[in-house]
């Protein structure tokens, strides 16, 4: 069987910033373990597998050790695909996922996803993670990700985790974690986003991490659109608003390569 595989840096201007995400598209679905064992040999963040379904799609994500139940970046760039490579011509399109219907839009020179909310809650401090991640955050917070709350951009953009120790200590809760502070100059948030017990020691940039992370800025800036920078060794730009039980995040793709894989 040969299948086209696209590789696509998402929330970048250009090639080489964003995160990449490969993105197969499918006439009928392989096994599971074939889906694994091509994300494994991909070994990005993600790797993405859509196929027509209804009046959409149906889309799926998986890391090169497990399947997720949501993936921004890779969501992205499959409704990239669709529009600019598959002639995909409606306004919208819609993704059924683990974590419901996904719509992403076109906006203007930007691709506009509707994801489901994550808000936070405030979470005692947990036992040897401040000490691993390199720094103590203000505050704690947690959804399906543990979120960690700092004074400056610089504190997020100087922390240099134990990878192996954080693993081992995010494992049991079966999470990322959210590295967040206030931005300057234009950017009202900065993040990084670990997740070693993913296969992932840190995502470049994260759009379901924003599905947490917007909620709670919005909250605490008073206002509903936010510029997030994501600040990765690749950095990224999303644009955000806070939707109340939903979150829009938009930002825009650059194509890196177009393959014919072997399955």
């Amino acid at each position: 069987m040969k299948a086209v595989l696209y590789q696509v840096d998402a929330f970048a201007d250009r090639v080489f910033e964003g995160n990449p995400a490969a993105v197969v598209p499918l006439d009928t679905w392989p096994a599971d373990d074939v889906m694994q064992a091509i994300a494994a040999e991909n070994n990005l963040a993600e790797t993405a597998f859509f196929a027509s379904e209804g009046e959409g799609y149906r889309l799926r994500w998986f890391t090169p050790t497990v399947e997720v139940d949501l993936c921004g970046h890779a969501t992205l760039a499959s409704a990239h695909v669709l529009f600019t490579h598959l002639g995909y011509a409606k306004p919208e399109i819609r993704f059924e996922t683990r974590s419901g219907t996904l719509v992403v839009k076109r906006e203007g020179d930007r691709l506009a996803m509707d994801f489901p909310a994550a808000k936070p809650k405030p979470l005692p401090a947990p036992n040897g993670i401040a000490e691993v991640l390199g720094a103590k955050p203000l505050l704690w917070l947690k959804t399906s990700n543990l979120m960690a709350v700092f004074d400056s951009a610089d504190d997020v953009a100087a922390l240099k985790p134990d990878f192996p120790a954080l693993g081992r200590l995010l494992t049991p809760l079966n999470a990322g974690l959210i590295a967040t502070a206030p931005g300057s100059d234009g950017v009202d948030f900065v993040s990084r986003f670990f997740a070693p017990s993913h296969g992932i020691d840190e995502d470049p940039v994260t759009g379901s991490a924003h599905c947490t992370s917007v909620p709670y800025w919005a909250r605490k800036l008073g206002k509903k659109d936010l510029v997030a920078r994501q600040v990765s060794k690749r950095g990224g730009t999303l644009w955000c608003s806070d939707a109340g039980e939903r979150v829009v995040i938009r930002g825009r793709c650059a194509d890196y390569m177009k393959a014919e894989i072997s399955i």
